[in-house]
């Protein structure tokens, strides 16, 4: 049995627990204030103030509290959390899965200006079709919106004066990306993430699995390539599919999708489980890249991509936010060796912003940060030498 973290309309409960909760305060008031002037002795009125202040600082944090899962209720239903009743964080599946096609036998042809793709550099989702569009030069091609870092209760907005990064919609004019959502379905009743790959020429969204558009982009926009060497480009060469879908098969759910269970966790247990997920392969992967400097060998393929995105955030957010706080990647000699190594290969370093990253979980992720405070750091530096491109 599984139930959702997330409950409908709080408003008419949020209202009622207010006054709940002043009523009680004002009791626990009254009673001090009684206690204070008719108890003759002075040691039993020190006895019995004290767990009635005691009460009343912990209605007050209770107070707190609710109001603090009332702000992030929101947030979570348009994201993708959702717990079994062990507390164990269960992400919700994405909806929308056409594919484009060069001769367009889906219904969806690769065509220069057609299409456009909505992202957060904060989301390691977003971030992964970010990279391939960037390695498969497609930046002319597919046109790109970037929503506010800030997740509120009404979910990603577009904000263009946040910063010189986030933009309008330019394409739909929504204010807010659940618009786009019910543009394409005006019943879609889902979680509202990013990425988006949007058709621009029969308005709707034609994908939003992440691990399905970098494909997309791998393969069929090659006619429209920048150069002939980012078109003869293959992220999934056929030779090496089947290592690449093995790495991909624990990566996902142990690393990419394995932070996220540890720091959307609700109860012991599962934490224990996800956070011994996450560090065993972690331990695995620094074994494998001892002997190699990509995952399938000299090759850069997707499972580094897909790998990659978790690694830059992970000191910057997951170490501490989600705690995952065993060990940091730079601990791991070979992990953050290559992290600096893909970092700086072909523009990729472009399509990382530490600041939108940090941002968005610390300020957005109330349920985990109730004061929404954003650390300073750390400072990483991933221009280092990595000293990784004489392996072989």
């Amino acid at each position: 049995m599984r139930t959702s973290y997330v409950t409908s309309d709080m408003l008419g409960l949020e209202h009622a627990l207010s006054l709940f909760f002043a009523a009680i305060s004002n009791f626990v008031v009254c009673c001090c204030f009684y206690n204070r002037f008719t108890l003759p002795d002075a040691r039993l009125y020190k006895h019995m103030t004290t767990p009635l202040t005691t009460l009343r600082s912990t209605i007050r944090f209770s107070q707190t509290l609710y109001h603090t899962a009332a702000a992030t209720t929101s947030m979570a239903s348009v994201a993708t959390i959702d717990l079994t009743v062990k507390g164990e964080f269960v992400r919700k599946p994405t909806a929308f899965h056409n594919k484009i096609t060069a001769d367009g036998s889906s219904g969806f042809k690769a065509e220069a200006n057609r299409y456009h793709l909505y992202v957060c550099y904060a989301c390691p989702f977003a971030s992964r079709t970010l990279a391939v569009r960037k390695l498969k030069g497609l930046e002319k091609i597919i046109s790109l919106n970037v929503v506010d870092w800030f997740l509120d209760e009404g979910g990603w907005k577009f904000n263009p004066n946040r910063d010189d990064v986030t933009t309008a919609d330019t394409v739909n004019g929504s204010e807010r990306l659940r618009e786009v959502y019910l543009k394409a379905d005006s019943c879609y009743a889902g979680a509202i993430t990013v990425p988006v790959l949007w058709d621009k020429k029969t308005g709707t969204i034609v994908n939003n699995e992440s691990a399905e558009i970098i494909r997309i982009f791998n393969c069929e926009f090659n006619e429209f390539c920048a150069t002939p060497e980012q078109a003869a480009l293959d992220l999934y060469p056929q030779p090496l599919q089947a290592e690449i879908d093995e790495f991909n098969s624990w990566i996902y759910p142990t690393i990419n999708n394995g932070v996220y269970r540890c720091g959307f966790a609700k109860s012991q247990e599962p934490y224990n489980v996800a956070v011994h997920q996450v560090f065993e392969s972690l331990d695995r992967v620094e074994e494998i890249l001892s002997r190699k400097r990509y995952l399938c060998g000299n090759q850069l393929t997707e499972a580094d991509i897909r790998l990659f995105v978790t690694l830059v955030r992970f000191d910057q957010v997951y170490h501490g936010h989600f705690k995952c706080n065993k060990k940091c990647l730079r601990e791991y000699p070979n992990l953050w060796g290559y992290t600096r190594d893909i970092y700086q290969h072909r523009g990729i370093g472009e399509t990382v912003n530490i600041e939108h990253i940090r941002n968005c979980y610390m300020a957005s992720q109330l349920n985990i940060n109730p004061f929404g405070i954003i650390p300073i750091g750390p400072d990483l530096d991933f221009e280092a030498p990595h000293g990784r491109e004489n392996m072989k």
